[in-house]
């Protein structure tokens, strides 16, 4: 007897998955053996990917900025022209994030949610594209206290000794709405 999580079913489902993350071969067949190795890490890859991004939005949401910058490598190509105009540029990683900390603080709140995450990884490099949509509120506004925006995020990272950084991020809006002023001054 088995609780559906283990036998011959289970193994089946892993298969499945692999085959579907490495490609189309049939189920059992020695090519299947041969490249479940590759699909396995393919897999790990993604999660890890995913997960690193998603750590990154928790860790500015909650004000944690040492967590926000472990994930980052010494350098980002940043894009935020379509929220502050300038051009797309490299800047040291502790800026950026010293940036956003200066933004994000005392009566300043803010939620990031992204989905539909689209991962690409050729060899060392990855590069993840999703939806996103970003809340921040600061009491006190002369037109109302919230600011809202949705668009694209692209993140790129690239495999370190240390684990996979992010060496590149942007986001393009698409829509925003609410006081510009919210948007603009920092907590106090």
């Amino acid at each position: 007897m088995t609780d559906g999580n283990s036998g011959h079913g289970a193994d089946i489902a892993r298969r499945g998955l692999l085959a579907a993350a490495g490609g189309a071969f049939a189920i059992g067949s020695s090519q299947a053996q041969a490249q479940m190795p590759d699909a396995s890490q393919a897999i790990s890859d993604e999660l890890a990917l995913r997960r690193i991004v998603a750590l990154v939005d928790m860790a500015v949401d909650a004000r944690d900025w040492p967590a926000a910058r472990a994930w980052f490598a010494e350098m980002a190509r940043v894009d935020f022209s379509t929220l502050a105009g300038g051009e797309p540029t490299t800047v040291p990683a502790d800026a950026l994030v010293a940036s956003w900390a200066g933004n994000l603080r005392g009566d300043k709140t803010s939620l990031h949610i992204r989905g539909e995450t689209l991962v690409d990884i050729a060899g060392e490099s990855a590069t993840l594209r999703s939806n996103g949509y970003a809340w921040n509120r600061k009491p006190g506004g002369p037109d109302g206290d919230l600011w809202e925006v949705w668009g694209q995020y692209v993140h790129e990272l690239v495999r370190t000794p240390q684990g996979w950084r992010i060496v590149g991020f942007a986001f393009r809006a698409l829509y925003q709405r609410g006081s510009a002023w919210v948007r603009d001054t920092p907590g106090a």
